[in-house]
């Protein structure tokens, strides 16, 4: 018998070679390429360092990098703690008892998701400002004034957990409908309370749903930019911009990115780590779902009133204030140039969606398709875009480009005694392919979990009767992962539409987006007129919302 390693030859690099011509395919570099083309701005960045930082950067070392990690490691702590409250708590009520309300609490508690977290901020530095809603309201009433300053890194912290908890929510409920009903029996079976389960066994064991929740959280308050630049509280994004703009130093903001993404990585090994000896799985074929119980009538009551707290600080005042702003400023801010704004910004993310949803589906098939598993696990890198904060990805993109311009505009004066100008930075193409780095995994994820449902068994037959890949994809199996591919375009177009950071550096001059021109009148201190940009942004970011509600219950 002879098996592979017995013979010396096995280990030269002539047999590998051979090997892997045999087992690699046009898929394999396909695969490989669309994964290099998504981790070119990180590997910049990371090729940059060894430049060398700029000249400000002793000057940042010493005066505001400890407030960078300072605000931004307590606004991760901070959020982390109000999140895990607020979404383990409403998950669970929701998920164990029943109450007026309830079944409409289920998907209002993901409302706040609507509302990108600069505006929550915007909404309520009005409603606690002087001359704001709160002081109207109170001396309606007759009531003494009183104001409260949310303008710091408490309020911050506030705003975005207000704004995030449904991540811990949504992931945290699952968890409990699904799973917690078989602990519960177990645990009454050796005489454990009800209480008592919950804090010693449901929530351990709910901790990977949790965990999970928790750093996506994280994730979106190191990304913050607008809410952060309005309350004046210096964080690693905010950085980042004034190095870029304001000190006029891109290797200071490569620097800082740089440390950033050391922050993100932590977070995401300390979120493996966590998980590191625990799994559940959410067989809903198998296991029953939650058993609910009716407490008394001033118990439902309460209940209904702590589940929609949330809800009302997280959804409702914010939109009722932008509601209350919008009609003071309708006629000055709604007019024509605003519906060309709106058709041009709905353009980019619906264009962005479908290349994004295109490169999912590239990305997905081509690493199905090769029979390197080395390959399949590298393709999974392609997804990692969306733990790194845009601003870090904008900047891991400007630089290249800006260098790859400069060339072209070198060659071309050379050959042709020609002013090209920009061709790439500064394009509506560099900021597509941002937007693609960005939100892949948003749209990988729901086209993978479709694609799955697929059987192998329509392809293997579609190879039997001669049918190549590319054409069983298109004419069979496209239309069965119809579904998936529609969530996804709505999805991206969604985080698109909401996207500020990667959108501010990025977008050319000529162009502008709703999320940008609410982040420029807020700056100009003309908060009540970013109001009707911002509502357009809510009530088209709340598609997802009913879709994904219509999706559960038609699961369930």
């Amino acid at each position: 018998m002879k098996w592979a390693g017995s013979n010396p030859d096995d280990f030269s690099p002539g047999y590998r070679f051979k090997r892997l011509r045999r087992d690699g395919n046009r898929w394999s570099v396909l695969t490989l390429a669309i994964v290099l083309f998504l981790a070119l701005p990180v590997l910049f960045i990371g090729v940059e360092l060894f430049a060398g930082p700029g000249e400000t950067w002793p000057h940042i070392v010493e005066h505001l990098l400890a407030d960078y990690i300072g605000n931004s490691l307590f606004l991760i702590a901070a959020c982390g703690v109000l999140v895990f409250v607020l979404g383990v708590s409403t998950a669970w009520l929701v998920s164990r008892y029943e109450f007026p309300g309830r079944r409409h609490f289920e998907w209002l508690l993901i409302l706040p998701l609507a509302i990108p977290s600069y505006i929550v901020g915007y909404a309520y530095a009005g409603i606690f400002d002087y001359g704001g809603s709160l002081e109207l309201i109170l001396r309606f009433f007759g009531l003494a004034p009183f104001r409260i300053d949310v303008m710091n890194r408490f309020g911050l912290a506030f705003v975005l957990a207000i704004s995030l908890f449904p991540y811990v929510y949504v992931s945290a409920r699952a968890f409990f409908v699904y799973q917690a009903n078989n602990l519960l029996e177990a645990s009454k079976v050796l005489g454990a309370g009800e209480g008592r389960s919950f804090f010693r066994l449901i929530l351990p064991l709910g901790r990977p749903a949790i965990v999970a929740g928790m750093v996506l959280v994280m994730m979106e308050v190191l990304n913050d930019y607008g809410t952060a630049a309005y309350y004046g509280v210096s964080t690693f994004t905010t950085g980042i911009f004034r190095s870029w703009f304001s000190l006029e130093e891109p290797h200071s903001a490569v620097y800082l990115s740089a440390v950033l993404l050391a922050l993100v990585f932590i977070l995401i090994s300390l979120e493996k780590w966590l998980r590191r000896e625990i799994r559940f799985s959410t067989a809903r074929g198998n296991a029953p779902p939650l058993l609910r119980k009716k407490p008394g009538k001033y118990a439902r009551t309460a209940l209904s009133a702590a589940v929609f707290t949330p809800v009302l600080l997280g959804f409702i005042l914010p939109l009722a204030q932008l509601v209350y702003w919008a009609f003071l400023t309708a006629d000055r801010v709604f007019d024509a140039s605003l519906i060309s704004l709106s058709v041009q910004s709905f353009a980019i993310a619906f264009g962005a969606a479908l290349l994004t949803v295109a490169l999912a589906v590239m990305l997905i098939y081509s690493s199905k398709w090769n029979v390197l598993a080395s390959v399949r696990s590298v393709a999974r890198i392609g997804v990692l875009g969306y733990a790194i904060p845009g601003a870090v990805i904008a900047i891991g993109i400007m630089l290249p480009t800006l260098a790859l311009d400069k060339w072209m505009i070198g060659v071309a004066e050379r050959l042709w005694d020609m002013d090209v100008g920009l061709l790439i930075n500064g394009s509506v193409a560099a900021l597509l392919y941002a937007y693609c780095v960005r939100f892949l995994a948003v749209a990988y994820n729901p086209v993978e979990a479709t694609t799955e449902k697929v059987s192998d068994a329509i392809p293997d037959s579609s190879k039997v009767l001669g049918v190549g890949r590319l054409r069983t994809l298109l004419r069979i199996e496209f239309p069965l992962i119809k579904t998936g591919l529609i969530s996804a375009v709505i999805l991206v177009f969604v985080d698109v539409l909401k996207e500020l950071p990667l959108t501010l550096i990025l977008k050319p001059h000529h162009v502008n987006t709703l999320a940008v021109k609410a982040y420029e009148y807020a700056s100009d201190e003309m908060v009540m007129e970013s109001a009707i940009p911002s509502l357009f942004i809510i009530f088209t970011a709340m598609l997802p919302i009913v879709l994904l509600n219509r999706m559960s219950r038609v699961e369930a």
